[in-house]
Formats: structure tokens, C-alpha cells, sequence
């Protein structure tokens, strides 16, 4: 567990950074600090591993007060991966990952192999091993990064905006990459961003700052979105946050509608179907207006997002439904394989249906 006592940050030119902060940091947990430029996020985040030291108030990591620890022993045992990555320019990928073994006395046989094991982890091929740096794409470089950080199984990892420097598409999926890790590793994470979209996907816990340093909010991303504590929050978090808050409402009891699919080189009706391969997945739409045109993949209308079922919510059922360019969000199963069609509608039933079981 981590926890902030009454902590405060004053530079010497007067300036609050952080402002009396008291929060606890879960174990086995995402906890995200998100915030406005210049509310201290950043500024709590790099206290836990002194980076910066606080000026009044107590920071506890398992129990310990980090003021009466060696600052560089305690960085060994704490992952941190920052913005752009950090690597270092001269060194290999692997020999960049092995840094933290290296410094706490690992041979380098044993460090490497772990490196490279890691490497895998986070979906990097072995080929990339001795190339360097600036030969790998930015979400490449993030992924080491985060094996780095990860490199001596710290029980506990800090992120500061990892992904902002990277497009969109990649972020989302490293975003993914990291969700899948934390499910396997169980870390404590405390990772810091201004974008309340990514704070609402990958945090378990999310603490809100105000301009200033104060905490304005601490709560699970559900409970943020449908209750925010004040009008800050309320700003904050955006005027689409109840889009937003469908994310942690289930679709279990959600209908399917049978769904009109064809294969490549099959005619079809008139009207939408959805093209499938060989194995049943969904390739696009085939829109005949007069029935009886044989389908061409290589002229398929992209089918929008796809609805997960096992692991879907109403935000992304509602995201498949208003995506298809047909009115039919395509729902799939674990393997990819279009199962059935969900509609705009049900997910407003299933909304109305939520809040008489919230209001009961």
C-alpha cells in the first residue's frame, strides 16, 4: 500500500504543488491521477520514489516512511516509465531492459534472459533484442519502457503519461497491452494522465486534482462519473460523461437479433449483410440495393466496432450499434465470431432498466 499523510510540496519560490494530500493507494491495484496542467499530479506521483521530496507530511510505501529510506534503494525496488520511454540512446533494446537487474547485482546471463523474457511479454519480438532505440516506433519504445520498469518485478510500478506521446490508435493499444499485464502481474500501479478517458479505462481507483494541489475527488471511475463530488469534477470529467458511465453498467441481459451474413462470392438480398470469412468472423458490410449481387470482399463498407459479449458493457454496445454503417452493432464471442446483432434501442431499455434496479 501507499499512502499520503497530510502531504504537501513547496518549492522555494512559494508555489503549492501539492496541497495536504491524504490518499491511499490500494494494493494489487490501478490508481490514476488526473488533473488539469499544474494541480500536482505529477509532483505526488514522483514523491512516492523521491524523485522530489515532499516539504511537510508522511509518504508510508508498505508500511515505510520513503524519507527514511536511501532514495536509490528505494528507486530499485519501484518501476517508473515516463514519457517517450527514457531509454538509453547507446545501449540494445535487451541491454536496456536488463538497467535494473544489472544495478542490484544480477549476472548479466541471468539478467538477459530475463529481459528477453519480458520482451515477449509486452509484444516485442526477439529480433528486436539488439537493435536500438531510435529503430523502434514510439508504442515499440513504450513497451520497453514498461519491461524495463518491470525488469525486477517491483511490487510496485509508477507511470507518468507513458502514453501521451503516441497516436491515438497506438495508445489505445497499449492501453489494451497494459490492462491484459496488470491482470496477469496484479501490480500496484499508480499512473498519471490528463486525459479522463484513459483515466476512466484503466483505473480501478481514480483521484481527481484541482489547480492547486488539493484532491478534489477519489473514487472508482463508476461512482466519479455518476456522482462527481463538485462543479470542478463535474467540468472535468466532460459534458459526455454519462456516454462515458455506460462503460460500467452490464449488457448481460441484452437481447441478440438474428443477423443477415453471407461468405465471399455468395449472392445476397437486398439491403445490409454482414460478410463473414471462412471461420465466421466479420470482414465488413455488403450493401444490394435491388438483391441478388454477388459479394466482393475487396468492396466492403468497414463494419464499425465490434461488441464484445462475455466482456461488453452498454458503452460498447451502444458504440457498435451507432458505428455500423447498417443500424446493427455486430456482436462477437471470445473467438471473433459474429454471434448476433444489438440495436440502439435495447441499450436505452437496458439503461432504463439499470437505474429502476439503482433506484430500488
Amino acid at each position: 500500500m501507499i499512502e499520503f499523510r497530510g502531504v504537501t510540496k513547496r518549492f522555494p519560490d512559494g508555489t503549492v504543488a501539492v496541497d495536504d494530500l491524504d490518499l491511499q493507494v490500494e494494493d494489487g491495484g490501478i490508481t490514476v491521477f488526473v488533473g488539469p496542467s499544474g494541480c500536482g499530479k505529477t509532483t505526488s506521483l514522483r514523491m512516492v520514489n523521491r524523485m522530489i521530496d515532499a516539504t511537510e507530511g508522511t509518504i508510508l510505501v508498505n508500511g515505510r516512511d520513503v524519507m527514511q529510506t536511501d532514495a536509490a534503494e528505494l528507486r530499485r525496488g519501484i518501476g517508473y516509465v515516463i514519457q517517450q520511454a527514457g531509454l538509453f540512446p547507446h545501449r540494445t533494446i535487451v541491454d536496456n531492459i536488463a538497467t535494473v537487474p544489472l544495478l542490484l547485482g544480477w549476472n548479466r546471463k541471468k539478467a538477459r534472459e530475463r529481459a528477453l523474457e519480458l520482451m515477449q511479454t509486452v509484444g516485442l519480438t526477439p529480433e528486436m533484442a539488439e537493435r536500438y532505440p531510435t529503430q523502434l516506433s514510439g508504442g515499440q519504445q513504450q513497451r520497453v519502457g514498461v519491461a524495463r520498469a518491470l525488469a525486477a518485478d517491483p511490487p510496485v510500478l509508477l507511470m507518468d503519461e507513458p502514453f501521451s506521446a503516441v497516436d491515438p490508435v497506438v495508445r489505445e493499444s497499449l492501453q489494451d497491452e497494459l490492462l491484459k499485464l496488470q491482470s496477469e502481474l496484479g501490480k500496484t500501479i499508480v499512473f498519471v494522465t490528463h486525459d479522463i478517458d484513459e483515466a476512466v479505462k484503466l483505473g480501478d481507483r481514480v483521484a481527481v486534482f484541482r489547480v492547486g494541489g488539493r484532491l478534489a475527488q477519489y473514487d472508482e471511475p463508476g461512482v466519479l462519473l455518476a456522482r462527481p463530488a463538485d462543479d470542478f469534477v463535474d467540468n472535468f470529467v466532460g459534458r459526455d460523461r454519462g456516454y462515458r458511465g455506460l462503460s460500467f453498467l452490464s449488457s448481460k441481459t441484452m437481447p441478440l437479433h438474428p443477423l443477415r451474413t453471407a461468405r465471399s462470392g455468395e449472392r445476397t438480398e437486398q439491403g445490409w449483410t454482414l460478410i463473414l470469412d471462412d471461420d465466421g468472423r466479420p470482414l465488413g458490410w455488403h450493401h444490394d440495393r435491388r438483391g441478388g449481387a454477388a459479394v466482393d470482399v475487396e468492396h466492403l463498407v468497414p463494419g464499425g466496432s465490434l461488441y464484445e459479449v462475455a466482456s461488453g458493457s452498454l458503452r460498447s454496445a451502444l458504440d457498435a450499434a451507432l458505428s455500423s454503417p447498417s443500424g446493427q452493432g455486430v456482436a462477437i464471442d471470445d473467438d471473433g465470431r459474429a454471434v448476433g446483432a444489438v440495436a440502439a434501442d435495447d441499450v436505452l431499455d437496458a439503461l432504463a432498466a439499470a437505474r429502476r434496479d439503482e433506484a430500488a
